[in-house]
């Protein structure tokens, strides 16, 4: 896998448009981030405390969190959760028939759901998440610091197993 082009985010967007420039651009960061690496690289979780923040794992649970939030929550799907309720870390875990290839095409596919989904979607409406009134744009933008925060997780990751740095 090659890395992708990056588009930097326009200063001549709103707010709307300026959120989903940068999710575009995390998006793309993400699949990056996996690019280069071998299948057992990718697979590698090698932050001592954690047997599950891999590459992998974190692209999969950032798919996971698109699923529940922009599909399930924001578009009323009832599309399969893609975590579980026993293990709250089944969605970083990798499955040994998963590949670098598979688990970047899932997150390309929930990526092309969720642009839909919120291109529909009244960010000023309010929606129930867990039993509980939450604004579609609040609920957007949380999302989008769990992405960011989560692309740093796999800065370190990535630097942890081979040493390479940057965006």
């Amino acid at each position: 896998m090659i890395e992708r082009e990056r588009e930097w985010p326009s200063a001549d967007v709103g707010v709307p448009e300026a959120i989903m420039a940068f999710f575009r651009f995390l998006h793309t960061t993400c699949v990056n981030k996996v690019a280069g690496l071998t299948e057992e690289q990718a697979r590698t979780a090698p932050v001592p405390t954690s047997d599950v923040v891999s590459p992998l794992g974190l692209v999969k649970h950032l798919t996971a969190v698109q699923r529940q939030h922009f599909q399930r929550h924001i578009g009323g799907s009832s599309l399969p959760l893609l975590w579980g309720a026993e293990d709250t870390t089944l969605d970083f875990r990798v499955g040994p028939q998963e590949t670098i290839e598979s688990v970047v095409a899932a997150f390309d596919a929930e990526w092309v759901r969720s642009q839909e989904t919120l291109a529909a979607a009244d960010w000023a409406a309010t929606v129930s998440v867990y039993d509980r009134p939450v604004r579609v744009g609040r609920l957007v933008v949380d999302v989008l610091q769990e992405t960011a925060r989560h692309v740093g997780h796999l800065d370190i990751v990535r630097e942890l197993i081979d040493g390479a740095t940057g965006e």
